[in-house]
């Protein structure tokens, strides 16, 4: 697919005057990195990610072959096993969507976890190499997911897709390094991708429903010290909180970075655990920040954590039917 990168800059992106107060606000509402306390809500054995929540408030994390369910006292067990389970969401009717590598497809669980018929499992008559992470486009009745599997940086065939309400899936991208994490904005108008192995944040402009324009370079990430005990630098999951700010989970870096709307990093949180791997905003009040990942270098371990962040996330979940 024909590409032509473009590297933006605030000016390029709005009024200059306008963006400024608009990053100000975002970042006076957030809380300092000292004074957002990271929690370690429960272990796994194994490394984690596709943290969600559904209509009743019950969270969900992916690791191994197993979702286990949570409750926001920590109390936890396994909801079901897939194969390879990660990126997660909940649709209007209660039904989940669920990005599974070993499945090579996007699958569709029912309320109680029974597999139902897979969302997504080709595109234009090729099968799925390995889906990772999706994004609900609930007004127009589809989603957004990302396939990386048997990308990198030195084999360039990663690849983004659109579901329409018929079921129908369509190649959006290719050629990329490792696409992870994909969040589509409240105005339907920008999809975000972490394109991993690039160590960057792409953003695509939405024409109309499951079409885009070419990616843009939406923010360049930090780079690993080493000394830090940061052990690498690829951006994972994401999400987006009210404001507009994007909020990224730093695989290796063991921290979550805060993008203001214009793609300038203002804030850098404790991760809680090495290989950071997914943020989702829940609770009552839709203001605590949800974090997966393994625990140790070798994340041998995964836990879930939480920040108490008293900002409030984006709604991602569709209206209960």
């Amino acid at each position: 697919m024909l590409r032509r990168w473009l590297v933006v800059g605030p000016a390029i992106l709005g009024i200059l005057g306008t963006l400024t107060a608009v990053r100000s606000a975002a970042a006076q509402e957030l809380p300092a990195p000292d004074k957002a306390k990271t929690v370690e809500m429960f272990r796994v054995p194994n490394y984690c990610e596709g943290v969600c929540f559904d209509h009743d408030g019950n969270g969900y994390i992916s690791w191994g072959k197993s979702i286990t369910k949570f409750s926001l006292d920590g109390k936890n067990a396994v909801w079901v096993e897939t194969g390879a389970p990660n990126g997660h969401k909940v649709l209007a009717d209660g039904t989940h969507l669920v990005c599974d590598a070993m499945h090579h497809a996007v699958l569709k669980l029912a309320a109680d976890g029974k597999m139902l018929d897979p969302a997504s499992k080709e595109c234009d008559g090729k099968p799925l190499r390995g889906p990772n992470d999706l994004t609900l486009d609930a007004a127009n009745g589809g989603f957004y997911f990302s396939d990386p599997g048997g990308s990198s940086i030195d084999n360039l065939i990663g690849t983004i897709h659109y579901v329409d309400k018929a079921g129908k899936t369509t190649l959006l991208d290719d050629g990329l390094a490792f696409p992870n994490g994909i969040v589509l904005a409240p105005d339907g108008k920008k999809l975000y991708l972490a394109e991993s192995q690039k160590n960057r944040v792409l953003v695509y402009e939405v024409t109309e429903p499951g079409k885009v324009g070419e990616p843009k370079v939406y923010a360049e990430l930090p780079q690993k010290n080493m000394e830090a005990g940061q052990i690498d630098n690829q951006p994972d999951g994401m999400c987006l909180d009210a404001a507009g700010n994007l909020y990224v989970a730093h695989y290796g870096m063991k921290q979550v970075q805060v993008l203001d709307p214009m793609g300038k990093l203002i804030r850098q949180y404790d991760g809680g655990n090495t290989t950071t791997s997914n943020v989702a905003f829940g609770g009552p009040e839709m203001n605590q920040l949800f974090i997966t990942g393994g625990i140790g270098k070798e994340a041998g371990e995964g836990g879930l954590f939480r920040i108490d962040l008293g900002v409030k996330g984006l709604v991602i979940l569709p209206p209960k039917q």
